[in-house]
């Protein structure tokens, strides 16, 4: 089972470095002198647990339509290593810079906004709203300005496109009370911002990684000096949106709910993707929702046939020079370990 640690911000790892040359400043709020450090605040790892770079995984983007990056809500580093993700792709496909044709389109896609608050989102981009209303009327997640303000500043700095890409809470708890034909009840205008009814179902593999999950979390609840795992964070979404319905954590429903944020969300992709020409989307969510290639990268194939998923799994450690096989192995194409401090007596890992 994979720990989380609580204690010092992982902002204790950022170091300010020498700027790449020619470099933009990636937002009016965060220099891009402030990265996390390679070989200090994390690692980059393939599936198989061979040592790789940050360059490899930007190298590997030219050949992606789509990189899926799975998070741990509260991992400081792995926010900065995703600041960077999206500064760095920008770049190289001539988004920002002073480059003045795009080799590809941009488009960042979240988790972390829901798809009928995509026209607010609009206005805030477009500069039609102040940030002030923008957050008051968007529902952004309570650690949105430290975890999430920087990549929607960088994006509204520079033009580039951004999906609200998750079903709304109220659909999933109503799934998650009343199970997925419940949906049909719902009118014309709720569901354009639900993906196509019926939604597909969680694959055999998905179920069983959840079923897993679920028993870790009941044996965690059972353990009160236990934290819950990384990946229960990504797959209940709790560590930075409201706290779920009871009934979330039933075994009931809750693999239906499950699937229905990863159809809205793999939806969202495969939308961005064919509404714009050789666009490169970079989608960030909780790692359930992307590792070992179940969830998100199911739905966006099934969407969309043939559409070429990168998929980058952030994994908290307290030693990122240690590759832990059976945890790590296939999580991702690239695993990141990202540095995060232990306070004393923390299991780590």
């Amino acid at each position: 089972m994979r720990l989380t640690l609580s204690g010092v911000a992982g902002a204790l790892l950022v170091a300010t470095l020498p700027a790449h040359a020619g470099a933009q400043h990636p937002s009016p709020t965060q220099a891009a002198t402030e990265v996390p450090v390679e070989g200090i605040a994390f690692r980059v790892y393939d599936a198989k647990g061979h040592s790789r770079s940050f360059a490899d995984i930007l190298k590997a983007m030219d050949d992606a339509d789509a990189v899926l990056v799975g998070e741990t809500h509260d991992d400081q580093v792995g926010h900065g290593v995703e600041d960077q993700l999206l500064y760095r792709a920008a770049e190289r496909f001539g988004a920002v810079g002073d480059q003045a044709v795009t080799k590809r389109p941009v488009v960042l896609s979240m988790e972390m906004f829901e798809r009928d608050v995509q026209y607010i989102l609009n206005e805030y981009l477009q500069g039609l709203i102040t940030e002030d209303q923008f957050k008051s009327s968007a529902r952004p997640w309570p650690r949105y300005d430290t975890d999430y303000r920087p990549l929607v500043e960088f994006a509204r700095a520079h033009g580039i496109p951004v999906v609200a890409a998750n079903a709304p809470r109220r659909y999933v708890n109503r799934v998650s009370r009343l199970g997925p034909a419940s949906l049909d009840e719902l009118s014309a205008t709720a569901k354009q911002y639900l993906p196509p009814l019926p939604y597909p179902p969680a694959s055999k593999a998905y179920a069983a990684q959840f079923n897993a999950l679920m028993g870790e979390m009941m044996q965690a609840q059972a353990k009160p000096d236990s934290a819950v795992g990384s990946a229960a964070e990504g797959a209940s979404q709790e560590a930075e949106q409201p706290r779920a319905d009871p009934a979330m954590h039933s075994m009931g429903n809750a693999l239906a709910a499950q699937a229905l944020w990863d159809a809205a969300m793999g939806n969202a992709v495969a939308n961005a993707l064919d509404q714009r020409v050789n666009a490169l989307v970079i989608h960030y969510a909780g790692s359930f929702h992307v590792e070992k290639g179940t969830g998100i990268p199911e739905r966006v194939e099934e969407y969309r046939p043939g559409t070429r998923i990168l998929t980058v799994v952030l994994e908290p450690t307290a030693d990122i020079n240690t590759w832990q096989g059976d945890e790590d192995r296939g999580l991702g194409d690239f695993v990141v370990l990202t540095k995060r401090p232990e306070e004393e007596g923390s299991p780590g890992r």
